[in-house]
């Protein structure tokens, strides 16, 4: 492969070399089920999702695996504000989440672990780093000792010596440094029973760092080729994961690669300070392939700063891009046209993953199939066709994939709007007929209103939505 990616470790683009010829192991941070989904959360998703088209499209098998922490201590506590079960709050949001991938065509993962169903690995791997003394336990808890390992702090580029405390838990005293973080926490008065395992050291829950850590080992082993996850996880989340895998004896992560924010008013998009747009709720304003473009075209590091405005462009550029391939298809049929790549989509996404200058790239092969449809050109329009399709299918927006074939809507009500505009259109042909040019043109006026186009064409009126 020619692909290049920017490693966050090591702060320059590398090429990327796979571990195991033919294959790419892949591990994403996924959610933490504590709410529902908003828009910044499903950025990393789908701009992981276009990288493991990508790998796969460069004839890689891909090992993909993104998890849910379905256990910590935001989730117990808006369980109890709620006056629900935490199990029955996280597996809520859980569904939640899942429903936002699927609604934006996000490919699901090869495996997307919980973290409670895999503390038998985090015992393991605490045992390890206790007898390698990296870690120590305290009255229940369990710490790693950032001082034991050297290397502490590489991820990021911070010192140790210019960090301050861990502050993950309320029991700083029981630590040797109070830098350390936990890796188990000892279960607490008035904290559900179930939200506790047995171990070794007593009761207790998995601290956040130490869940990823044993989910990569069962999955992708000690040694795999990319970690992904969002720029606020570079740090503690993943200095703490780097930090205790490798503390273990395991390489981990070879290349780290991380995107960037959602803003909404300059600030990152956060649950906690109450600026979010959910998607559930973006969705029912904007079609969800819309807002999958929305956020795909602009270059994954970049910060995305969320307003209607750029939205609605957003929309209006993909509409141009539908509206090629669905004019092309009836003129050719849908299959017409190697799926080749032209060269500047594959130099964009080989250079870190450039949907910048891969989108541009796609709408002037749309301008050239525009003019060879207008030039009543088959060949060149079958030409266009293939390699416009096969450049949206690698970023996830083929119009004709049957993910968006009905807009991402209910198939029955999308029957029934494509029979109401065939009945307006014939009623116009038929006043057009009849030489009455002011019904036909009120007809189409009411229809532009509704944010129908029409466009007559040799083969007779075709429409489009416009919004």
């Amino acid at each position: 492969m020619s692909l290049r990616l920017y490693d966050t470790a090591a702060r320059a683009v590398r090429d990327f070399t796979p571990l195991r010829a033919g294959q790419a192991s892949v591990y994403v941070c996924g959610l933490t089920v504590q709410g529902r989904p908003h828009v910044g959360h499903v950025r990393a998703a789908l701009a992981f999702d276009v990288l493991r088209r990508w790998l796969t499209a460069g004839g890689l098998d891909v090992t993909y695996v993104r998890n849910v922490t379905d256990i910590d201590d935001k989730i117990l506590a808006k369980s109890a504000a709620h006056g629900v079960p935490w199990w029955a709050w996280a597996y809520d949001n859980e569904r939640a989440c899942t429903r936002a991938y699927d609604v934006l065509g996000i490919l699901p993962p090869t495996y997307e672990p919980r973290a409670t169903g895999h503390v038998p690995e985090m015992i393991v791997l605490m045992e390890r780093l206790i007898e390698r003394g990296h870690a120590y336990a305290v009255d229940g808890d369990v710490y790693f000792d950032v001082r034991s390992f050297p290397a502490y702090g590489e991820l990021t580029g911070q010192k140790l010596d210019d960090l301050q405390s861990a502050a993950d838990t309320d029991t700083d005293d029981r630590k040797r440094d109070p830098r350390d973080f936990a890796l188990w926490k000892a279960h607490k008065d008035g904290e559900p029973e179930t939200a506790s395992w047995d171990t070794p050291w007593g009761l207790g829950r998995p601290g956040w760092h130490l869940e990823c850590s044993a989910m990569v080992g069962k999955y992708l082993g000690r040694e795999f080729d990319i970690h992904g996850g969002g720029l606020d996880l570079r740090f503690p989340h993943h200095e703490n994961e780097q930090a205790q895998s490798r503390a273990a004896g395991d390489p981990f992560a070879r290349y780290w690669l991380h995107n960037g924010w959602v803003t909404l008013g300059g600030e990152k998009m956060s649950k906690s300070m109450g600026n979010t747009a959910l998607v559930d709720e973006v969705v029912q304003r904007v079609r969800p392939v819309e807002l999958r473009y929305y956020l795909l075209a602009p270059h994954y590091r970049s910060t995305i700063e969320f307003t209607d405005a750029a939205l609605d462009e957003a929309g209006v550029a993909y509409r141009r891009l539908e509206s090629f391939v669905r004019r092309a298809a009836e003129r050719v049929g849908p299959d017409a046209g190697k799926p080749v790549l032209c060269a500047e989509f594959t130099d964009a996404l080989d250079d870190d993953l450039g949907t910048p200058a891969a989108v541009a790239a796609v709408h002037e092969t749309v301008r050239h199939g525009n003019t060879a449809l207008a030039d009543g050109d088959d060949a060149a329009v079958a030409g266009a066709l293939g390699s416009v399709r096969a450049m949206l299918g690698v970023l996830g927006l083929d119009p004709l994939d049957p993910q968006w074939a009905t807009g991402g809507n209910d198939e029955q009500l999308t029957h029934v709007t494509d029979g109401l505009v065939s009945l307006a259109l014939e009623q116009r042909q038929a006043a057009r007929a009849r030489k009455d040019f002011a019904a036909a043109d009120a007809i189409r006026d009411q229809l532009t209103t509704l944010g129908v186009s029409v466009e007559d064409t040799p083969q007779g009126p075709r429409w489009e939505l416009t919004r």
